[in-house]
């Protein structure tokens, strides 16, 4: 039967697989390979893993193997996984900017940004590279014409995405849209009397979150600084969440300011600020003062992840509106995707 899908999308359809590569280190020697192969990757356990091994998709220093062994230090294999079947996605998108090196969309929701969690061509980076095929330095442009993305949104965050033809611009921009509360305090953490330092980006979102009891008024707004760090997760080995306490030397300082737009029956409109950009930032900091995003499957309250959830999966309402970008070579950059009806 064949999947009726809205114009732009693209199909589920196998891709063409792909070879994984992986070093055994001292720390890890000696152990079988289904053993390592299960704590390396945790989607699958051991016993997967022998199967794989009898089907000859595991290669260690270049030599197939058709059963489990010991592995030594040094030891590198490459699981040359078969072609899988990718979901369907949409494929198309606004542009928003392009000056020859900075390229700015808006993504839709559902497309995701890199391969992972099971996506590899059907992401945003395999069709900027599909769409400028052909074109490069030998074109005769002042830059490469590859945009690649500056920062991740999450499969099903919609709106502004960064992308950057120069890679001393990625990295450049990369630096400040991952962190600006680093120049606040000597110590990196985020002080919500401080005003955001003159060179830092300001990113603002549009959500939607569970009409659960808000203490702010119409247009009032609410800082918050939980640190987030990883928590150990069945199927992913440890996922992002809110730090297990104050004292996780591995806990990221965050910073986001909430600010209430309009309480509507099933849920609030919301319009969050971050001043850092940790994974699931807004997901989690939301969550963890009582009022996680609405239909968000992973994070719940306190910040903690709900078991058998994944991050990809759907269901919540996050839109990156509007940023306010430094650029490397001075001045600024002031960008908006309109949001979605149900976000505006």
């Amino acid at each position: 039967m064949t999947e009726s899908l809205p114009p732009g999308w693209l199909p589920a359809r196998l891709n063409q697989g792909w070879t994984y590569s992986d070093r055994v280190n001292q720390a890890q020697a000696p152990v079988l390979i289904s053993a390592f192969l299960a704590e390396r990757y945790r989607h699958s356990e051991a016993s997967l893993w022998r199967v794989r091994l009898q089907e000859g998709e595991i290669l260690v220093n270049g030599r197939r193997l058709d059963g489990d062994e010991l592995l030594s230090t040094g030891d590198r294999l490459q699981w040359q996984r078969p072609p899988w079947r990718e979901e369907a996605v949409p494929a198309s998108w606004r542009l928003i900017h392009d000056d020859g090196d900075l390229y700015v969309i808006d993504k839709p929701s559902g497309l995701p940004v890199l391969p992972a969690g099971g996506f590899l061509e059907h992401t945003v980076l395999r069709l900027l590279e599909r769409s400028f095929q052909g074109h490069g330095p030998d074109g005769g442009g002042a830059f490469p014409a590859l945009p690649r993305p500056v920062h991740r949104l999450g499969r099903h965050t919609s709106g502004l995405l960064v992308c950057a033809r120069r890679p001393q611009s990625r990295a450049w921009l990369s630096a400040r849209l991952r962190d600006s509360t680093a120049e606040l305090q000597p110590q990196g953490r985020p002080d919500v009397r401080s005003a955001p330092p003159a060179a830092a980006c300001r990113k603002v979102y549009r959500a939607l979150t569970v009409p659960a009891p808000l203490e702010l008024g119409l247009g009032e707004a609410l800082a918050i600084t939980t640190p987030i760090g990883r928590r150990p997760h069945a199927g992913l080995g440890q996922i992002w969440a809110a730090a297990a306490g104050a004292d996780d030397p591995e806990a990221l300082p965050a910073w986001s300011e909430v600010r209430l737009l309009e309480r509507r029956s099933h849920g609030h409109l919301v319009e969050v600020t971050i001043r850092t950009g940790r994974p699931h930032q807004i997901r989690i900091h939301l969550a963890s003062v009582g009022i996680p995003l609405l239909g968000d499957p992973l994070y719940g309250p306190g910040g903690n992840p709900r078991p058998g959830a994944l991050p990809g999966d759907s269901g919540y309402r996050l839109h990156a509106h509007r940023l306010r970008l430094p650029l490397p070579a001075g001045g600024w950059l002031d960008l908006e995707a309109l949001a979605p009806g149900e976000l505006c």
